[in-house]
């Protein structure tokens, strides 16, 4: 795939703006080979996006929300404009096969902001007045947003385009490992014709950029979404001057199929769900928990279904997996899948071999381990690639002791004929979303976790709130 024609340049004030200095590599993990490069943000890049943006909230946080609406409504139309172009530019980055760029990737940022709006122009933001007291919301203020690279628009779009419309104003800090999706989004906010300031972007390294931005105390708040490691920095640095954090962090999410369920369908949508972003999905259920009589089944079902996930060429329509997005992230998985090994687990598909005929890119081989017990390192740990463990449970209220039994709790399924038990099972689980016998994604509902996987909420009019400070008026 050819080097995407992206802006590589910060977007300070209005302007793309290049800096002198040090270069990152982006590079293209199917291939190897270096695309581009963005600039290596420092503090003082990071200091002028800030400053931009603390002048500019004022004038914004007044403009008529029917305005600010529309300017908004004018990214989303430039985000379908140019659907095809972030499809292409995201799987380059990150390797995502290009249907999943195509019919998850790009138009789930669209649903997001579609639904945002919807619930502004339902009257989200209307003031409510009870007794001698109005109750409005008022914007936050300077918003520093830093996002990851595994869904690089969607999560962006999920922090800038609520925080927009509620009057706030932006500093972006895309990941480095994925910045040309950014770089597009910049362009298509730059041709909504937003005032100077209101949205600026600055590449970088979260150590360098990131702390930059937590720490500054002209930024209200810090909207993270990254690593749980790396989460629990963000709230300490921006701890210092009391803005407020919201964290969407990492994830061990259980795919729980009760007794009652069809296995094999289960079986078949948790390994897709598992797999799906090259395995690179912090709400993917990398845990299935089945009853132990079925626990042989269930693992010669996934095994088979895994077959079906060949590592290839993610710009081929035909790809359902390609590779992990970095050198070091492959060879963090493969690290895990011999973990399972050692640690007693039976490998019943994939393993830690390099994939054959990928000569070039950062392949690994889809894996399913079964008799994985709940205190086993990839039964605990966020792995962040296409490996599934299977864990067997004696009863319901087994299945939902292993399913809570990790510092996590961002997603979780359950599969069951029975609805009331189902629904039950679920009202059981700490996570901050449980889908019932595959339910679909929904754009529209709160997105966050329990636990260690974060707080604060994404998505819709609760996602919306999170931009927002409440204020109560007497008269």
């Amino acid at each position: 795939m050819a080097a995407p024609t992206v802006s590589t340049a910060h977007f300070v004030n209005g302007s793309f703006t290049d800096s002198d200095g040090e270069r990152i590599d982006v590079i293209n993990p199917a291939t190897e080979e270096v695309i581009a490069s963005v600039p290596a943000g420092t503090q003082r890049d990071a200091d002028a996006a800030v400053q931009a943006a603390a002048s500019a909230f004022e004038a914004w946080a007044s403009t008529p929300l029917s305005e600010r609406v529309a300017a908004v409504g004018r990214i989303n139309d430039g985000l379908r404009a140019r659907a095809a172009e972030l499809a292409a530019t995201i799987t380059a980055e990150v390797g995502t096969p290009i249907m999943f760029s195509s019919k998850v990737q790009v138009t789930n940022p669209v649903g997001i902001t579609a639904g945002v709006l919807e619930v502004v122009e339902s009257g989200a933001l209307d003031p409510v007045t009870f007794g001698n007291s109005t109750v409005v919301r008022d914007p936050i203020g300077v918003v520093a947003a830093i996002t990851p690279w595994n869904f690089p628009l969607q999560q962006m779009v999920a922090k800038v385009t609520p925080a927009l419309v509620a009057g706030n104003t932006v500093v972006l800090k895309p990941s480095e490992v994925a910045p040309l999706t950014a770089g597009l989004l910049a362009a298509i906010i730059e041709e909504a014709g937003l005032p100077a300031g209101v949205f600026n972007m600055v590449h970088g390294t979260g150590p360098v950029v990131g702390e930059a931005l937590a720490a500054h105390p002209l930024v209200d708040m810090v909207s993270f979404t990254g690593s749980t490691r790396a989460g629990r920095r963000v709230a300490a640095v921006g701890a210092e001057t009391i803005k407020k954090i919201a964290l969407e962090l990492g994830g061990k999410s259980a795919s729980v199929v009760l007794d009652d369920a069809d296995l094999v369908r289960a079986v078949k949508i948790t390994v897709a769900n598992s797999y799906m972003n090259n395995g690179q999905a912090c709400s993917s259920f990398t845990r299935l928990l089945v009853p132990g009589d079925r626990h042989d089944e269930a693992v010669e079902v996934a095994a088979a279904a895994a077959a079906k996930y060949v590592p290839g060429d993610p710009t081929l329509e035909s790809t359902r997996i390609g590779p992990s997005v970095t050198a070091a992230q492959r060879d963090r998985v493969v690290g895990y899948i011999r973990k399972g090994i050692e640690e007693g687990a039976t490998l019943a598909a994939g393993g830690p071999d390099p994939v054959e005929g990928q000569e070039r890119g950062y392949y690994v081989r889809p894996t399913v381990f079964g008799n994985v017990k709940p205190d086993m390192t990839i039964a605990q740990e966020e792995i962040f690639g296409p490996v599934l463990s299977v864990l067997p449970y004696t009863d319901d209220d087994d299945a939902v002791r292993i399913a809570n039994g990790t510092q996590y709790g961002l997603a979780a399924g359950v599969f069951g004929a029975d609805a009331d038990r189902a629904r039950a099972v679920a009202g059981r689980l700490r996570a901050g979303q449980v889908d019932i016998n595959g339910a679909a994604f929904n754009t529209k509902a709160p997105f966050g976790g329990f636990k260690q996987s974060g707080n604060g909420r994404e998505f819709g009019r609760y996602g919306l709130e999170e931009f927002t400070e409440l204020k109560s008026i007497q008269s």
